[in-house]
């Protein structure tokens, strides 16, 4: 077989973490990132099934906009995470984790969420909100876990987020409280909550068993259900493990756009290996960017092209996909241009600079939260306004289709992370890029996470 040489970056050990030189190779139609441990041996990971793109996907990478007050390079990436000099992104979205509680016991989760430790009081999580308003007043907040909605209250906690200044807040949650009360679905709402971010994995309770280890179709449904009469935006998120649901990918899209638009958005995680999982992973275990698109493409029958899907504009273009679309009559999908994107934006062609990380979070913004309600019958006598209605009414069936491929210690690539805008709120007050956050050895040690 003949390998080629792309590039030479770094990565770590999965084993201890140790920062190692690293080299991205092709081989065939694919792409490795190649290492070696002097202690711990060779490690050969797939990173990207599709030679063909691979270079035109990276060939226009995002403006660099340095994160504000950085702090020195001691150790060097990933170790100084915080965010360190050598970082080339400020936050678009920071996670707030408000309990390490459970409900579920996932057989993989980043988080390894079901601990016992006590949940952070009201006054701390004040504390953390306060200090990220002060240095990043205009990211996207996502309150995560464990699963936020066991604590009794979340809504204060989102009011509290509204009241400090965040001005899109979104909730991170495998839905199973909101599909059993209604009525906290509109608590939520009512408390300044934009956007549920749903685990939403399978349309059938065999693949729900083997992710998430009991059946939660139903669960799943009625949390949408009672998130549209609240009128809260949802985005669908599967994670992708192969061999049990990337079959489904057509069918997962299919749903979404029936159920807009309190679906907003389906945004696909292929499955990364940090947290807890049940073993090191292969290559048969791993689904990757363009494997994901290709398979959108086909099930579109026509309709999509891989052309209507681009990179982000602002993180590291091998980070994540996204495209915009609007809904038919018939539940089919056609392309809304290329300035539309969520996940976090596409790039447009444009004469002027911009910072690209504070407009993906406006698109997020405006692409996830639940759509305007529908414009009045029109005042004016004589004026047919029909045809008007009727172009609102379709624009409000849109739907942003995006994925995001997390690393894990096989695939960390230091180039990427330090581009990484997606990051976690630490109770130190730093921000940390998510894949350093959760970045786990295989023997269950983080660099980040407390014990």
């Amino acid at each position: 077989m003949t390998e080629t040489v792309l590039a030479h970056t770094e990565s770590v050990c999965p084993q201890c973490l140790r920062r190692l030189p690293a080299t991205r190779v092709a081989e065939n139609d694919n792409v490795y990132l190649v290492k070696a441990c002097p202690e711990h041996g060779a490690f050969r990971t797939v990173i990207w099934r599709g030679l063909d793109n691979y270079v035109a996907w990276g060939a226009r990478p995002g403006a660099a906009a340095p994160p504000r007050g950085a702090g020195p390079r001691l150790e060097g990436c990933p170790f100084d995470c915080g965010l360190c000099a050598e970082h080339r992104q400020h936050s678009c979205c920071v996670l707030v984790e408000v309990t390490e509680r459970c409900n579920l016991r996932c057989p993989v989760c980043f988080a390894s969420a079901g601990g016992t430790r006590g949940d952070p009081s009201q006054a701390a999580i004040r504390d953390w909100l306060t200090a990220l308003y002060a240095t990043s007043p205009d990211v996207n907040l996502q309150l995560s876990g464990g699963e936020p909605t066991v604590r009794d209250d979340l809504p204060e906690i989102i009011a509290m987020a509204r009241e400090i200044g965040f001005d899109f807040v979104q909730l991170n949650t495998n839905g199973i409280r909101l599909s059993r009360d209604p009525a906290y679905a509109r608590r939520l709402a009512l408390a300044g909550l934009d956007c549920v971010f749903l685990q939403f994995d399978a349309l059938d309770d065999q693949r729900y068993r083997v992710i998430r280890g009991i059946d939660l179709l139903d669960a799943k449904l009625a949390a949408i259900d009672h998130c549209r009469r609240a009128r809260l935006g949802v985005v669908l998120v599967p994670t992708l493990v192969p061999g049990v649901n990337t079959q489904a990918i057509g069918a997962l899209v299919d749903f979404a756009a029936r159920h807009t638009p309190t679906v907003r958005a389906i945004h696909f995680q292929p499955v990364s290996y940090f947290g807890r999982y049940p073993r090191a992973p292969d290559d048969a275990d791993r689904i990757t960017l363009p494997e994901v698109m290709r398979a959108i493409v086909a099930h579109g029958g026509g309709t999509l092209n891989a052309a209507d899907f681009h990179p982000g504009a602002a993180e590291n273009p091998y980070c994540s996909f996204s495209g915009s679309f609007y809904v038919d009559a018939d539940n089919r999908l056609h392309a809304a241009g290329t300035d539309q994107a969520c996940g976090c934006g596409s790039a447009p062609t444009r004469a002027a600079p911009r910072d690209e990380t504070q407009h993906a979070r406006q698109t997020v913004a405006r692409k996830w939260a639940a759509p305007a309600q529908e414009a009045a019958p029109s005042c004016c006598p004589g004026v047919s306004v029909l045809s008007l209605d009727a172009f609102l009414a379709q624009r409000r069936r849109s739907l942003s289709i995006s994925a995001m491929a997390f690393q894990d210690a096989w695939t960390l690539d230091l180039a990427r992370l330090r581009d990484c805008y997606i990051h976690v709120a630490h109770p130190d007050h730093r921000v940390i890029p998510f894949c350093a956050y959760n970045l786990t050895a295989q023997s269950g040690r983080s660099l980040y996470r407390a014990d």
